[in-house]
This record gives structure tokens, C-alpha cells and sequence, in this order.
């Protein structure tokens, strides 16, 4: 079957649909990541010295990449064998629902230790639901577009992870401008998460208009196109590309963990600089990433998904340590050049990122492939990245061992990469109609 291109309005309709719902998930996700590096660490684990309650805080921010893999497996499950729409809608509501809950949560100093413990139970429903949502979300754009635009169009919903950021981190520098730092964790913190509640209406009403994947439907009457279990079928025919996508996130995933989050960390603690230094940073960098992550999928269009991913992982490599150095200076300005070029960098490998997966997997398994390879990853990266970066900072006294942390990311990535094939401009619908039979994955 031959691709024909989709009518602007119908795919400029599913990506805003796409990116305005991956924008309030992951402005949820973001805000409790931002949340546990400013006062988390005192509302819920008063009895520790700074930095252990930070530890301790970002430990409860990591148990909800626990749950992502999880999320992806049961997501992805009924993604491949009823569609990728409904599961959307259900993530986000999950999501949203979790969120706004958590901005009503009393604190250590009302109900002991049932604080942590519920804010860890929230946290998970958190990353379960997110665990779906990344999947079916760039799924939906993938197999909406055409083959020679794909990775411009299926960049845009990759720009929610830094619109969600942009989004949490502007409402944050708000409050910190106009609160006292009292007011902000007495009460002020709880405003944002509960924004949530009003943004998911939002994003459900625009999600409900968008109508189903047409290379799923596609797949779905070919006969025989539905295993029974994907994820068997997954890891028994795919288990290489399963392999390659775990490892290409390990860099973009450590280091957008790092500079979004850890940022926070050593700017108060590490510089004794105010909070907002590093919010400004971030917000002024997220914007920056917005806007260019489209660019470089538009430039694997081109060039090819390979090349543009392994000059951002390879460039992250190198400005891993340019990054401290000018933190050290104590420079505003120059905290946010540094923030600044390092997610541009990042957006070289998460802007071809979500067409490249797209393209590993065979339509019939597609949704449990991608979801599960990237949400394993995110445990051994993301989950891990604020942790680790904290704890070598901790331990060494000094940013060196952070830097080469980041390094070490990008090699296993570089490897990674290495192992793939290129896979731009691959037709999915003729995989979706002449491959699926033998459970090939696409571009091979």
C-alpha cells in the first residue's frame, strides 16, 4: 500500500492534540521533580540535613520511574489490540487525577510519617500513566504522518517534555517572585499542583476530538495482525531493537535529568545561590528547547535519524563539563547559557528520537515495543540520574564525577546507535500490510 501525505489540518489536529497533552503530563511529572529539589525535602522528610532529605526526596521522584515500565507494558498491551486513542485519554486522566491530589496532601508535620507515603503512592499512579502516555502519544503522530516528514511531525509532541517543564518551572518563578520563601512552604507550593486538575480538562476535551491511527487500523484488518501477547512477541523477534532503544536513551535521558533538575540542587546547595537563579535558567532554556527540538527532526528527515542523534549525544558528552564550569562562575547569565546550549544539545537526540523508535518495531507490536524500551531505560536513567548526580556531588565535594557520569551515558548511547540501522523514511503502512505477518520490525 502506497503512503499518501495527510491533509495539513488533520495532522496539524493530532499533533496539537498530542502536544498539548504530553505538555500538562509532563508539566505534572516536572512539577513534582521540581517540588522534591525545592521543598520536598523539608515538608516530607524534616529530620534529615539537606542534602540527605534531598536524597531522600529525589528517592520518591525516582519510584515513579519504577512504575513507568509497568505502565508502558500495560499500556502498550492494550494499545496494540484495541488502539492508541483510548489509552490516551486514560493516561491522562490518571495523570491529571494524580497531580492535583498530591497539592492536598497533608505534610510531615500534620500526619507523621503517612506523608511520604502517600506523596510515594501518588507518585506512582504518576508514573504509570506516564509510562503510557509517551508511547502513544508520538505513536499517534508517527502513523498519522508521511514517511518524508515524520520526524518533523513526530518531534512535536517530544516538545510537551520541555513545554511541561517550561510550563511548571514559569508557574514556580512566579510564586518564588511574589512569596516569601514561608509562604511558598507553608502554602504556595500547592497552587501549581493543583493548576493540574483544570489543565487536564483542557487537554482531555482536545484529545477526545482526534480520531484513531490509521496505520493501527490498517494493521488491525489484516488478518492475523494481533498477537495475543505483544510483549512476547516483542522480546522473541524485536529483542534487539528493544536493546538499542534502552540505550539510546541512556544519554538524553541522564542528561535532561541532570540539567533540569540536579541544576536546582546545585545552585542552592552546591553555590548558595537563590532558587531562582536556577529556575530562570531552566525556563529560559526550556524555551530555547521548545523551539529547536522540531528543527533537529526535520534535520533527520534530511540527513538521517542516526547522524542528528549521535552529534547531540556526542556534543552532550563534550559540554558536560563546560556546563560547571560555567555554573562556578555564579553568573546568571552564564548559568543560563549553560543550561541553554546543553538542552539544545539534548534536543538533537529527543528531536529524531521519537520517529527512530517508531521505526524499530512492526505496527502490531509497536506500542508495547516503544513504550517498553523507553520505560526500561528510564529506570536505569532517568530514575537513577538526580540520585547519582546528588550522591557523587555529596561524596566528592566537586561537579567532575557528575561530568563524567554524563560521559560514560553518552558512550553506552554512542554504542547504541552504532548497532542500529538508519531507518528514515521507512513506510510504515507497507509494513503495516506486507510485514506484520512475519513480525518483522520496520526498515529491515
Amino acid at each position: 500500500m502506497t503512503e499518501t501525505q495527510p491533509p495539513p489540518r488533520r495532522i496539524a489536529k493530532i499533533v496539537a492534540a498530542s502536544l498539548i497533552g504530553t505538555t500538562i503530563e509532563w508539566y505534572d511529572f516536572f512539577l513534582y521533580g521540581s517540588a522534591a529539589a525545592l521543598v520536598f525535602n523539608t515538608l516530607f522528610f524534616p529530620e534529615s540535613d539537606p542534602l540527605t532529605g534531598t536524597l531522600l526526596s529525589f528517592a520518591t521522584y525516582a519510584i515513579g520511574f519504577l512504575a513507568r515500565p509497568l505502565g508502558g507494558l500495560v499500556f502498550g498491551h492494550f494499545g496494540d489490540k484495541v488502539g492508541r486513542k483510548q489509552l490516551l485519554v486514560i493516561s491522562l486522566l490518571m495523570m491529571g487525577g494524580s497531580t492535583a491530589a498530591m497539592g492536598l496532601l497533608p505534610t510531615y508535620a500534620a500526619i507523621g510519617a503517612g506523608a511520604p507515603l502517600l506523596l510515594t503512592l501518588l507518585r506512582l499512579v504518576q508514573g504509570f500513566a506516564l509510562g503510557g502516555e509517551w508511547g502513544g502519544a508520538v505513536l499517534i503522530v508517527s502513523e498519522h504522518g508521511d514517511d518524508r516528514r515524520r520526524g518533523f511531525w513526530a518531534s512535536w509532541p517530544q516538545c510537551g517534555a520541555p513545554g511541561g517543564n517550561l510550563l511548571a518551572t514559569a508557574v514556580l518563578a512566579v510564586l518564588a517572585a511574589f512569596q516569601s520563601d514561608a509562604a511558598f512552604e507553608a502554602w504556595g507550593w500547592r497552587i501549581p499542583f493543583l493548576l493540574s486538575g483544570a489543565l487536564v480538562m483542557i487537554g482531555l476535551w482536545i484529545r477526545l476530538t482526534v480520531s484513531e491511527s490509521p496505520v493501527f487500523l490498517a494493521a488491525q484488518r489484516n488478518a492475523g495482525s494481533r498477537p495475543q501477547a505483544p510483549v512476547i512477541e516483542v522480546f522473541r523477534r524485536s529483542w534487539r531493537q528493544v536493546l538499542i532503544t534502552i540505550g539510546a536513551r541512556m544519554a538524553e535521558n541522564v542528561s535532561y535529568y541532570v540539567l533540569t533538575a540536579f541544576i536546582l540542587v546545585y545552585v542552592t546547595t552546591g553555590l548558595g545561590m537563590s532558587k531562582s537563579a536556577g529556575l530562570n535558567a531552566v525556563l529560559i532554556g526550556s524555551a530555547v528547547h521548545f523551539v529547536t527540538i522540531p528543527m533537529w527532526g526535520a534535520l533527520s528527515d534530511r540527513i538521517g535519524r542516526k547522524p542528528t542523534y549521535l552529534f547531540g549525544a556526542v556534543g552532550t558528552a563534550v559540554w558536560s563539563f563546560a556546563f560547571f564550569a560555567l555554573m562556578d562562575t555564579r553568573s546568571p547569565l552564564l548559568i543560563t547559557v549553560a543550561a541553554t546550549v546543553g538542552l539544545v544539545l539534548h534536543g538533537a537526540m529527543y528531536g529524531p528520537q521519537a520517529a527512530f523508535f517508531t521505526e524499530q518495531f512492526a505496527t502490531r507490536v509497536r506500542f508495547t515495543g516503544l513504550s517498553v524500551g523507553g520505560q526500561l531505560s528510564s529506570i536505569a536513567a532517568g530514575a537513577l540520574a538526580p540520585l547519582v548526580a546528588v550522591a557523587l556531588f555529596k561524596a566528592t565535594g566537586g561537579t567532575t564525577a557528575v561530568s563524567l557520569y554524563v560521559v560514560a551515558m553518552c558512550a553506552l548511547t554512542v554504542a547504541a546507535l552504532l548497532c542500529a540501522r538508519e531507518t528514515a523514511r521507512t513506510s510504515l503502512y507497507d509494513e503495516a500490510q506486507d510485514g506484520a505477518e512475519a513480525g518483522l520490525p520496520v526498515g529491515r
